[in-house]
């Protein structure tokens, strides 16, 4: 008791009292007094850890504004499968590094979605893959980070010429797809929309993988990126096609909403490293100079 009386700047007829009140307050002893040296009863050693989560709680309320302080909490962050796979796995460990009190809570989703969860306050922030027109929403910042290319693929037993096509003749065929949603089919539907030429779905499948492979067996043509198709199995009997009127490919954008001050820096952090790793990957990052809209 002298001692803890001595930490807390008190003296110890005062801490005495302090204690004595708190015993008072929840009805029970909390320091077995018979005991020599004093200990704690039974009822005391479950106070005394309730009250250090009592107390942590207070300390990350009061640090949630501060973006000196540590960060704790959650982090959310909304990510498309494909960039999943590709971006997150350095990035989760740079974070859970600088700020391992920080628990990280990652939701794969389609883009347009992903950025109505930002808008929501659903999500902290998110990577999404956007249409070339994309027009941020105003209530959220975003920032372009990189180009990711993408090809038009079909089946070689297709019999398609190896010279540049139009959307027309590319609309003659049935697609094969991710689910509506996604950043890539967007782009294509809104092409094909805007010449007024039909949009015809064979088959919605989820995993670039899957889809390639029933592009190669003829079920209809598809969209992949280079390095994905680069890695199939099927890429021996898929053909690239070159749409002289279609420029493929979606940006990559890093949405977050009004943040608070224990998340400013793991976010920019999490924007730093994935901006790396995209670069790392071979795609064309657009840095400090890129597209943005702020708050």
């Amino acid at each position: 008791m002298v001692r803890a009386a001595e930490r807390l700047h008190l003296t110890q007829p005062g801490l005495t009292r302090r204690v004595q009140s708190l015993e008072t307050t929840l009805g029970a002893e909390l320091l077995d007094r018979q005991s020599k040296p004093l200990k704690p009863t039974a009822t005391g050693n479950e106070v005394y850890a309730l009250a250090r989560t009592v107390l942590g709680a207070v300390d990350d309320l009061l640090s949630v504004a501060s973006a000196d302080s540590e960060p704790v909490g959650e982090l959310r962050i909304g990510m498309p499968p494909f960039l999943a796979d590709l971006a997150l796995e350095k990035p989760v460990d740079h974070l859970r590094s600088a700020f391992p009190r920080l628990t990280l809570r990652v939701t794969a989703g389609w883009s347009p979605g992903l950025v109505q969860s930002v808008e929501r306050a659903a999500l902290d922030a998110s990577v999404v893959l956007m249409p070339s027109n994309f027009v941020p929403p105003d209530t959220v910042r975003a920032t372009a980070l990189a180009f990711q290319p993408t090809v038009i693929v079909a089946p070689r037993s297709l019999g398609l010429p190896d010279t540049p096509v139009t959307l027309a003749d590319l609309a003659k065929h049935a697609w094969v797809l991710n689910q509506n949603g996604c950043g890539m089919r967007s782009a294509l539907s809104r092409a094909l929309e805007m010449a007024g030429l039909p949009f015809n779905v064979a088959v919605e499948a989820f995993g670039s993988e899957l889809q390639l492979s029933l592009v190669a067996r003829g079920l209809g043509i598809g969209v992949a990126t280079p390095d994905v198709l680069e890695r199939s199995a099927h890429r021996d009997a898929i053909q690239v096609i070159d749409a002289v009127d279609f420029r493929t490919g979606v940006d990559v954008w890093f949405v977050h909403g009004s943040l608070p001050g224990r998340l400013i820096r793991p976010i920019e952090l999490l924007r730093c490293s994935l901006t790396a790793v995209l670069a790392e990957s071979g795609l064309a990052t657009y840095g400090d100079n890129g597209a943005s809209k702020k708050l």
